[in-house]
C-alpha cells in the first residue's frame, strides 16, 4: 500500500483512535461494524478491535490491497474508501470513466482526494502554511511493553498487577471495552501496558487562566 495512505487516517479522523462517526463507524479508520468482521476484526461487547490501532491498520490495508485489485488505480481506491467500492464501480460503468479523476461524484467524495493530497503537503512542509511547533506543543510520551493473555481476564485486577488503574491500561487499549474478558475460545490478545512513571502531569505546561478554577 502506497505509505500516503496514512494522511487518509488523518482525513478520517485526525488520528483520533476513539473517533466514532454518526452512522457508527468507530477507530482509526473509521470502519462499520460488518466491514470490520469482513476483515477479520472482533467487535462484541466486551473487544472492538476497531480501536486496536496495529490490527484495525491492518485491516485497513486489506481493505485497500482488494480494492486496488478491483480498480487498478491507487486515487480510486481512496475515493471508493469514503464513497463505498460499490458506488465507485456502479459510476465508473455508468460514466464509462476510467479512474476517480473522469468522474462527477457527491461533492464530499469529490474532495475527500483532494484533501489527503493538501493534508501531505501540510504535514510534510508545516512551517510552509505557518505551523511552527514548540517542544511545548507536543504531550509527553508513554512508553509501553506487550504482554499476550489467552485466558480469560479480569482488567481491574491487571492492571493492579502493574500498579495501573484501570484507566490507565484502557487508555493504552482502547479496545478493551469492559471490565472483563470472557475469553471462552481461548484467543489471544496482545495488550500495552504502559509505564507507571510516565503518568504524570507537568504543571508547568498547564495554563491556568482563571485561578478561582483551582480553589
Amino acid at each position: 500500500v502506497p505509505d500516503d495512505f496514512k494522511y487518509l487516517a488523518v482525513v478520517e479522523t485526525m488520528l483520533n483512535i476513539r473517533a466514532v462517526s454518526s452512522a457508527k463507524a468507530a477507530g482509526l479508520w473509521q470502519f462499520m461494524e460488518g466491514t470490520a468482521k469482513d476483515y477479520g476484526l472482533e467487535v462484541t461487547s466486551e473487544v472492538d478491535q476497531r480501536y486496536d490501532i496495529e490490527l484495525s491498520t491492518r485491516a485497513a490495508c486489506k481493505y485497500f490491497k482488494k480494492a486496488y485489485e478491483d480498480f487498478g488505480d491507487w486515487s480510486t481506491v481512496a475515493a471508493a474508501y469514503n464513497a463505498g467500492k460499490n458506488r465507485l464501480n456502479n459510476d465508473l460503468e455508468k460514466q464509462q470513466g476510467e479512474n476517480f479523476f473522469d468522474l462527477w461524484l457527491p461533492e464530499e467524495t469529490m474532495r475527500y482526494v483532494f484533501r489527503i493530497l493538501a493534508i501531505k503537503q501540510i504535514m510534510t512542509h508545516p512551517k510552509t502554511y505557518g505551523f511552527i511547533l514548540k517542544e511545548e506543543d507536543f504531550s509527553p510520551s508513554i512508553q509501553e511493553s506487550i504482554i499476550e493473555i489467552n485466558t480469560p481476564i479480569n482488567w481491574v485486577e491487571l492492571a493492579q498487577k502493574y500498579g495501573l488503574t484501570y484507566a490507565q491500561l484502557r487508555a493504552s487499549n482502547v479496545w478493551i471495552r469492559d471490565l472483563t474478558l470472557t475469553n471462552r475460545m481461548n484467543k489471544t490478545y496482545r495488550v500495552n501496558i504502559p509505564n507507571k512513571a510516565d503518568f504524570k502531569y507537568d504543571c508547568a505546561r498547564i495554563k491556568v487562566h482563571d485561578s478561582n478554577w483551582i480553589k
